[in-house]
């Protein structure tokens, strides 16, 4: 089921059949200097129809070229949020600038369904192979010997 968003402004739009992700465009020229974040407007609102989540994400290819993330990614849009999609880049290389122009292409948005949980308190959680091996906890190598 293909779920109705509502938008104000300019729609995304998908690059390419069966993408997931619809691009978002800027609506500010800025230049980010190494080291430096931005808070960068796209110009859309959006309303999520109950049961649906919306998530900002970055562009791969900004990433590997250019050293360009996004800080809080995913960026969560819940169903009840209705200001401007904004995206808080930051340019990671540690020498060059990065420039973006108005209508650049600088994230994704992924609209996804949400699946609510009940917590249950409990005082003690079921075992289980892994255990609370935490970061790291699996190795670097590839398959186990």
């Amino acid at each position: 089921m293909t779920p109705e968003v509502l938008i104000v402004g300019t729609p995304p739009l998908y690059a390419h059949p069966g993408d997931a992700g619809a691009d978002l465009l800027s609506t500010v020229a800025v230049t980010l200097e190494p080291g430096e974040r931005a808070v960068v407007p796209t110009g859309i609102s959006i309303a999520l129809p109950d049961g649906y989540v919306a998530f900002v994400m970055p562009r791969s290819g900004l990433a590997a070229k250019h050293g360009i993330g996004l800080v809080n990614s995913p960026g969560t849009i819940d169903a009840g949020y209705r200001g401007e999609i904004s995206v808080v880049m930051i340019n990671s290389d540690p020498a060059n600038t990065f420039s973006v122009a108005v209508g650049d292409r600088i994230a994704q948005l992924v609209i996804q369904p949400v699946v609510r949980a009940r917590f249950v308190p409990v005082t003690e959680l079921p075992g289980t192979e892994r255990g609370a091996g935490g970061f790291g906890s699996t190795g670097v190598t590839g398959a186990a010997s």
